[in-house]
Formats: C-alpha cells, structure tokens, sequence
C-alpha cells in the first residue's frame, strides 16, 4: 500500500495538522476506546443519544410537551408526597400549607388549609367526615376551677397543664359574695378556643330565678390579666345545680341537674356570640343528677348520675336529637364523679354514693368510637367528689372536692395519663380546700 504524505484528507493520505496546529476535519465514525472524559465541550445530536422508557440503561427524555413521560417511580425516594401515617394530624403538626396528610389505617385524607404554627387546620377531602381544628375540647396550657361551697367563694382558680405546680386565684365569678357563682353546685362548665364559660349552680343568698337555683351562663377570657370578673351573657332555659357540662366546636352544653327534681334537659348556647340557652334535646330519662361530662368530637357523653345510675349515654352535637344508652359504668353507685376526655376515651373519675355516702377514687374510661361499658383502669391519690375537672392533650385534672362525700373538703390537684392506664400522681395544690365547683381548659 503506497502511503501519500500530503494536507489533503482522503484515503491513505496521512493527518497532517492545519495551520492552527489541529486536526483537520475528518471522519472518526471507525475511532474506538476514546475516553468520554476528554470530551468537554460541544453537543450530541439528539438522534445519537439512547433515550426512551422501554428499557433498562436509557436516558430520560422529556416529550413532546415538556413533560417527564410515563415511567415507573417505584424507586424514587425522598420524592415530595403526602405524609402516610396511622394516625390523623394535629393541630399542632404544623406542616406547609397544602400538604396532603393520609391516615392509612382509618382511609381518612387530609390537606392543610391553614398552617398557622399550633393551629393548624386540616380539611378531610376524601369521603370521611371530621375536619381536624384548631378547637379540641382538650387544653394545651391551664386548667380552670370554678367557684365553690366550702367556703362559699367566688374564686377562680388557674394552674399549669405544662408543669406540675400549685394554682394561683386569678379572677372572680361575676355577683360577689351573694352573685352567682358563689355557691356553684354547679360542675358544669364548658370551654371556646378564647374563653372559659359556668352554667348554672345556685346563688346564696341571693337568686337570679325563682328560689335558689341558677339559670346564668358566665364566660372570662383566658387572655385577661389576673384579678378579673366573669361576665353574665345569658341564660340556661332552667336554673339548675349539679349539672354536667361538655364543649363542642362553637358551643357549650349542659345535660341533667336538679332544680328541687332531676332534669333531663339537653341546653345548648353559643361559643360566638352571647346569648340565651335553646332547650336542644333530652336525655334518656331525668335521672342524671350529679352526673359528670365528657366531650368527644361529635358527642357529649353523661355518665353516672342520681339516683345511683351506672348509665353511660350520649347525645350528638350536630344534630338536634335525644340522648342514647350507649354503655354502663363497672363501679356502680357513682354520684358527684369527675369528668375527663381525651381523644379516643371518656373518663369517670371519683364519686360518691347517694345521699352524701363515702367518696370513692376509682378512674373509669369508655371508648368513644364503641359503644360499651367502662373499665376500672387506676385510681386517684384520694377519694374524690364534688370537685372540679379539666382535661389537657395528654392528661385528666382532678382538684378540690371531697374526701367523705360532702363534709370534708380538700386541696389537692391530681392528674392521670391518657397513654396508660395508671394511677394518678399529687402535683399541686389550690390556694384554699373546697368543693361544688367547676372546672375548665384553656386551649
């Protein structure tokens, strides 16, 4: 083969670099082994490069549309998704606005309509029901006792959800020492996300209604400074005592007491606006005085009662219908009882048995999802009756009331966790002993 030594490219002619010491142009179609390295400049021809979904080792190429074609993402990770959990968001979750929020043991789905920190609201989009807000009958911050019988007192008690400690007096009921709220005999209380709400009781001397029983709805915020007074804002349809008290989104109930006879009546008032009770419903018979509350979500829950009912009913919040039976409690004779709820459970807590018997200090749950009987899952530090409840996200408050079934007053702040089933601890104290009052939660 004769080799031609020139500058022309062609067929055995030799390379012979250009003028700018370069390769001239020529075709390097048969050239193998080349590093891909070396290459750092220019483009591929589209056409040369092995793209596709169809098969294993292909580069991914946008379509027609800009768009990422139909592959398989089965091994994508930390690829943005809704959250999958076993559990419903909180309010206190707070995520991004728009997050989506899937609860794959109940098929629940939610997305973050508000991201506000600590009160967050999640919207369920699919075909369940129940938005999560920021309202929950349970508090993050104080708990509230109300009012009270020995001594007669206007009081107004605060103590932390968030430490253990001693209560501090804070405000007054409205009335004074002859107003509404000394004597309360009343337990029934009711929460908003601003505001803490007693209904009911009885005034000494002096009445709003016909004899000693009380008809007045009061309501303080929890945003006042200490030495405030509640203020009245309207009316129950009865002046009543010894009555349960529940909360619900926007509004507050009582169920039950006793006005010189036992009451069935179901009252409802608003959260947002001041002003009168509607007699809502009724409960399956008058049978409930001193019965105690809890809130669910959906439902208030009436417990016990006189006389010496075991009788566990509910009525819904949504809709103006009479309560049902829906389970018994296992300690019977259980009158004057604490109430608290946590998400999932109804509590009984304490009480006495009918006409001023001993105090007793066992703590009762129910399952709000099943209807069904109670079970006896602790006890408290004392006997406990006539005293007051308030409930934090993560723990049930007794205070007050009394060790002997009406004659002998106490102290003592006592709580009990929701996540197990134990016995309560002592962890602080009220300013002074009593009892008959009322209690309350701060969001």
């Amino acid at each position: 083969m004769t080799v031609n030594v020139t500058n022309t490219v062609g067929a055995n002619n030799t390379i012979v670099l250009d003028s700018n010491s370069k390769i001239p142009a020529i075709d390097g179609s048969q050239v193998t082994a080349l590093n891909a390295s070396a290459f750092s400049t220019g483009t591929l021809a589209i056409a040369r490069i092995d793209a596709g979904t169809s098969g294993a080792n292909k580069i991914l190429q946008l379509d027609g549309n800009a768009k990422i074609p139909a592959i398989s993402g089965a091994n994508l990770t930390n690829a943005p998704g809704p959250t999958v959990s076993t559990s419903d968001p909180a309010i206190d979750t707070n995520s991004t606005l728009g997050k989506k929020w899937v609860n794959k043991t109940s098929g629940e789905v939610y997305i973050c309509t508000d991201a506000t920190a600590g009160a967050n609201v999640w919207t369920n989009v699919g075909a369940g029901s129940g938005n999560v807000k920021p309202y929950s009958y349970q508090g993050s911050s104080y708990g509230y006792s109300l009012g009270g019988t020995l001594p007669r007192t206007t009081d107004i008690h605060k103590y932390s959800f968030t430490s253990d400690g001693n209560a501090t007096n804070v405000g007054d009921m409205f009335g004074g020492t002859s107003g509404a709220g000394c004597h309360l005999q009343a337990y029934g209380a009711s929460s908003s996300l601003t505001h803490g709400y007693s209904h009911g009781g009885n005034s000494w001397p002096t009445t709003t209604v016909t004899g000693y029983w009380n008809n007045v709805i009061d309501k303080f915020p929890f945003a006042a400074a200490d030495g405030f007074t509640s203020t009245d804002v309207g009316n129950l349809s009865n002046g009543v005592g010894y009555i349960g008290g529940f909360s619900s989104d926007g509004y507050g109930w009582s169920a039950g007491g006793w006005n010189g006879s036992t009451l069935n009546v179901i009252d409802r008032y608003s959260h947002s606006s001041d002003g009168n009770a509607t007699d809502w419903a009724d409960l399956t018979a008058a049978t409930k005085e001193d019965s105690n509350g809890a809130s669910a979500s959906d439902y208030g829950y009436s417990s016990g009662g006189s006389p010496d009912t075991t009788k566990i009913e509910r009525f819904a919040f949504a809709s103006q219908s009479n309560g049902t039976d829906v389970g018994n409690l296992v300690v019977a004779s259980r009158l004057y009882a604490g109430g608290n709820s946590s998400t999932t459970h109804g509590y009984h807590v304490g009480g006495a048995s009918s006409g001023g018997g001993p105090s007793y200090n066992e703590i009762q749950k129910f399952a709000f999802a099943s209807s069904g009987n109670s079970t006896d899952i602790g006890n408290l530090t004392t006997n406990f009756s006539w005293g007051s409840s308030s409930t934090s996200t993560t723990h049930g408050y007794s205070a007050g009331g009394d060790t002997l079934g009406g004659g002998n007053a106490q102290n003592v702040i006592s709580k009990f966790p929701f996540a197990s089933d134990t016995n309560a601890t002592d962890v602080g104290d009220l300013t002074h002993a009593n009892n008959y009052m009322g209690g309350g939660n701060q969001y």
